[in-house]
């Protein structure tokens, strides 16, 4: 049962919980907060931009990348089936954001620069698949151009924000010093500011670690699709100097 004198103090409690309430929508937090709070922030939102700028880079990339493979391989495996080497590399230049027909057009280029010479034929052999090495490590550093900062910023953006967490307890601390008391009034403006830190950091964190996952895993299955498209042209290579002689 409620005592009779604090149904009396009600009104008095509700204004002073009306006096001491925090904003919680964006505005009231961002005004809310100290200095450095707000540079931990912008730091996080710097650091989501970038990471997002990335992610759609190379989505489009891997994405171009997919499509022009798929219109190269039928098309270049039946020029090459007729003899035409030339006709082989003009495919491969028509889809110049397909991984496989940047490596496929090393290789060929490098074959058809030897092949008419008095060279030993092995040689001919052995430089294409050195023109072809060269080309898959070149795209493969190409593909993961922008994945290590993903990386970075997936696993440090959690420790920029838990720095605006300490600041925001350092700061709810220093109320509670500065105002003689420890009602929740003098440290809610801090344990908000720790919280919209934490809750940032989370939030550019995660979507960068699983899209950098993601990412990888495209990359490692086109470096797969180099290797194979490089076998095969060897083989190629090979059956070809076979007929040749």
């Amino acid at each position: 049962m409620i005592a009779p004198h604090t149904l009396t103090h009600m009104p008095t409690l509700a204004v002073f919980l009306q006096d001491q309430q925090v904003g919680f929508d964006l505005l009231s937090l961002w005004h809310q907060m100290g200095i450095l709070a707000k540079i931990v922030v912008g730091i996080l939102f710097v650091m989501s931009g970038w990471s997002f700028g990335v992610m759609i880079d190379r989505y489009m990339a891997f994405s171009a990348a997919r499509k022009q493979s798929r219109a190269f391989a039928p098309a270049v495996a039946g020029a090459l089936r007729d003899g035409k080497i030339d006709e082989a590399i003009k495919v491969a230049e028509r889809n110049k954001k397909s991984h496989l027909a940047k490596v496929v057009t090393a290789g060929l280029m490098e074959f058809r620069a030897h092949q008419d010479s008095n060279e030993i034929p092995g040689e001919t052999i052995e430089a294409s698949k050195r023109a072809l090495e060269r080309t898959e490590a070149i795209v493969h550093a190409e593909l993961k151009r922008g994945l290590g900062g993903l990386a970075t910023i997936g696993s440090t953006a959690p420790f920029v924000g838990l720095f605006g967490t300490v600041v925001g307890i350092i700061n709810a601390f220093r109320e509670i010093t500065t105002q003689r008391q420890t009602g929740i009034g003098a440290v809610a403006g801090g344990i908000s500011e720790a919280l919209v830190t934490t809750a940032i950091g989370l939030a550019v964190a995660i979507p960068a670690v699983m899209m950098f996952n993601y990412l990888t895993g495209r990359v490692e299955a086109f470096d797969v699709e180099m290797d194979n498209s490089s076998s095969e042209l060897i083989d190629y290579f090979l059956k070809r100097r076979s007929v040749r002689r």
